[in-house]
C-alpha cells in the first residue's frame, strides 16, 4: 500500500496526514487526544477559554495520548474580548506542539513560538496570504476553501486553492474545506497538500463536545443542506460562516438576509447554553448541556456533511481516512 508520509507528518512524528480542525467549543481533551493517539494531530480551540485554563486543558489532553497536541487561536479581536497575546502566551507556556493562528496575521507571533520550540501555522484564504505567511516564517499554512464549515476565510474552492498555494510557498500546506472521507484526503494529497484538516467529520464523532441533536443533523445533512453568510453574527460580527440550514437561517434568507437590527425574531430566546439564555442569531455552539430549541443554534458544518454518514469514535475516523486514502491512491496508480 502507498505511504501517506509527508514532510509535515515526519516533522510532527505522526503516522496519518490528518489534522482535527479546531471546531470551537466542540473541541475537548477527549477528542484531541483520540485523534493524536490514532496517529493524527488533535487540536484544541482555545480562543474562547480563559487563558488560565489553557495549561490544564492541554495537560488533560497529554495525559490521554503520547502524540502531539495543537492549539488554535483566532487573531481577530472581534472574536473575543481576551487579548490574542494572552492566549498565545498561555498556549506556549502549556508547551503545545503546534500553535495555529487564524483570521489574522501570524507574523507577530512567529518568533515567540519558535523561541518556545513550538511550530506555528497560519490559516489563509488566498495564494497572496499564503505567500505572506510563508515569508513571515510560519512552519505551515492551512489553506481553507469555501466548502468548509464554521467561520470562513475564503470564497475560493479547496480544489482550486490548494494547488495554487502549493505553487507559491516552500513550507508544508494543510488543506481544509470539503474533506469528509479518505477519498477527499487522497485528493488533497495528490494536489500537493501535506495533510487534510477536517472539522465537520470530527463534529460527528462520539468524543466531540456537541449536543446529540447537532451531531445527528450533521450526519443527516446532504451536501446541499448548508448555507453560508452572516446569520449568526451576534458575538463575532461580520464574519461569514457555513451552517446546516434550519428555520432561523431560512427565515433570515426569506427576509432578504437583513443586517442586525432588522431581522425577524431578533429578540427571541431560543435556547440556554451553560445556563445562559441564547438569542436567535447568536453564535453560541450547541454543546451537550444546551436546552430549548437546540436546532436553532448555529449548527456549524461544511459541504462535506454529504459524505458523513455516522458518528463513530474519533480514532476509528482516523483509521478509516487513512485506509481509504491509501486504497484510493493505489487504485489511481494502476
Amino acid at each position: 500500500m502507498p505511504s501517506l508520509q509527508t514532510p509535515l507528518t515526519r516533522r510532527l512524528g505522526i503516522d496519518a496526514p490528518v489534522v482535527q480542525a479546531p471546531i470551537g467549543s466542540a473541541t475537548c481533551p477527549e477528542l484531541a487526544a483520540a485523534v493524536s493517539e490514532a496517529g493524527g494531530l488533535g487540536t484544541l480551540a482555545v480562543t474562547w477559554r480563559d487563558p488560565g485554563e489553557i495549561p490544564a486543558t492541554v495537560a488533560s489532553t497529554r495525559r490521554r495520548t503520547d502524540g502531539p497536541v495543537g492549539a488554535n487561536v483566532v487573531v481577530d479581536p472581534g472574536a473575543t474580548d481576551t487579548p490574542t497575546d494572552a492566549l498565545v502566551h498561555a498556549c506556549l507556556d502549556a508547551d503545545v506542539d503546534v500553535l495555529s493562528l487564524s483570521f489574522g496575521d501570524a507574523a507577530p507571533y512567529v518568533d515567540w513560538a519558535h523561541d518556545a520550540g513550538v511550530d506555528v501555522w497560519q490559516t489563509v484564504g488566498s495564494a497572496a496570504e499564503a505567500r505572506a505567511a510563508a515569508d513571515a516564517g510560519v512552519d505551515a499554512v492551512v489553506v481553507q476553501g469555501v466548502e468548509a464549515g464554521g467561520h470562513l476565510q475564503s470564497d475560493v474552492s479547496t480544489m482550486a486553492l490548494v494547488p495554487r498555494v502549493v505553487d507559491v510557498v516552500d513550507c508544508p500546506v494543510v488543506a481544509a474545506g470539503g474533506i469528509g472521507d479518505g477519498r477527499g484526503l487522497a485528493a488533497v494529497l495528490v494536489l500537493g497538500a501535506d495533510a487534510g484538516w477536517l472539522g465537520t467529520r470530527f463534529v460527528a464523532t462520539q468524543e466531540a463536545r456537541v449536543h446529540e441533536r447537532y451531531r445527528r443533523r450533521v450526519v443527516e445533512a446532504a451536501e446541499t443542506d448548508t448555507a453560508s453568510g452572516t446569520p449568526y453574527d451576534r458575538g463575532w460580527p461580520d464574519v461569514p460562516h457555513r451552517v446546516v440550514r434550519n428555520e432561523t437561517v431560512e427565515t433570515w434568507e426569506s427576509a432578504g438576509r437583513p443586517p442586525r437590527g432588522e431581522r425577524p425574531g431578533e429578540d427571541d430566546t431560543v435556547a440556554r447554553v451553560d445556563g445562559a439564555a441564547v438569542g436567535r442569531y447568536e453564535d453560541s455552539l450547541a454543546t451537550p448541556d444546551a436546552t430549548g430549541d437546540v436546532e436553532e443554534l448555529p449548527l456549524y458544518a461544511g459541504q462535506s456533511s454529504g459524505v458523513v454518514a455516522d458518528a463513530p469514535p474519533a480514532g476509528e475516523v482516523v483509521d478509516r481516512l487513512t485506509a481509504t486514502a491509501r486504497a484510493t491512491i493505489e487504485d489511481c496508480s494502476r
